[in-house]
């Protein structure tokens, strides 16, 4: 046994030349460690360990490179920069050959994908920590682009992004999705119940607009008013109800003219009253007010 396991260990050595003679170039002799640290920091990841790891997990990705390995001046078969990228749909190619499915599954038509961009325009493989794999640098990556929803964020009523307690991958999946704005969940509300459980139901008395979007009276990444709200009561409440079972004026400014101010508008509210406003399971709930 111990003579069969000699002739093993003295024979591998020459398989693996063998192998790297029959179209595997040797990339570790130009990417020296010395040279390229950042190259060989892919070894520190699962990706080392493609292709049989060493030269062969960067042909798994980068391809045979024939030409650049004769010329060093030429570009790779497929290179993702810095200096030279290939075309978007080859890099994304190189990665989806492996990661076709999961949360992956929905890139070919995502909004990301339709713009033109690719997975390396997030993630960087060869780092042991891939930036868009951790909450806070992936936070920072969404909204270098996404500039809107970032000032949103600083506004005095908002969903706790910028202290850490959630993040944009908690709603959205940045390849894709069934749903609208690339949501994990098929609709608006089943995203937002999966945090609010309380505003789920079945109720016995619903709220027509809070069982079909929450969006029409919620901003979900911020907004001036509280609790997120489109507008302040009693004016959101009267883009619907504008005169329903009692006397309803439109309560604007104008009722803050001169001495005797609209008593409607002076610290009042239709929440006052209507306080279960996405819905009731009380009998006498009809009207939202228990």
């Amino acid at each position: 046994m111990r003579w069969l396991l000699l002739t093993l260990a003295l024979c591998l050595p020459s398989i693996a030349t063998a192998a790297e003679q029959e179209g595997v170039p040797e990339c570790l002799g130009c990417h020296t460690l010395t040279a390229d640290v950042a190259v060989h920091a892919v070894f520190q990841t699962v990706h080392g360990g493609l292709g049989g790891g060493g030269s062969g997990s960067c042909v798994s990705c980068h391809g045979a490179s024939e030409e650049h390995a004769l010329d060093p001046t030429a570009m790779p078969g497929v290179s993702f920069g810095p200096r030279r990228e290939s075309a978007a749909a080859e890099r994304a190619g190189a990665c989806l050959g492996c990661h076709s499915g999961g949360g992956a599954l929905h890139w070919a038509g995502s909004e990301h994908q339709r713009e033109g961009m690719v997975c390396d325009s997030c993630h960087d493989s060869h780092r042991q920590q891939d930036p868009a794999l951790t909450d806070t640098q992936a936070q920072q990556a969404c909204l270098s682009c996404h500039t809107r929803v970032q000032a949103e964020l600083l506004l005095p009523s908002r969903h706790p992004i910028a202290e850490g307690k959630t993040n944009c991958g908690d709603c959205h999946n940045p390849h894709g999705s069934l749903g609208e704005a690339s949501l994990h969940q098929a609709s608006v509300n089943d995203s937002c119940l999966q945090c609010h459980q309380e505003k789920r139901g079945p109720f016995l008395w619903e709220h027509p607009p809070a069982a079909e979007d929450c969006s029409l009276c919620h901003r979900p990444h911020g907004a001036i008013h509280e609790r997120l709200l489109t507008a302040r009561g009693p004016a959101l409440c009267q883009q619907c109800h504008v005169a329903a079972f009692h006397p309803s004026l439109p309560y604007g400014a104008e009722g803050l003219a001169g001495g005797s101010g609209n008593q409607n508008v002076l610290g009042k509210n239709c929440l006052n009253c209507h306080s279960q406003v996405h819905g009731s399971n009380h009998p006498s709930g009809a009207r939202l007010t228990r």
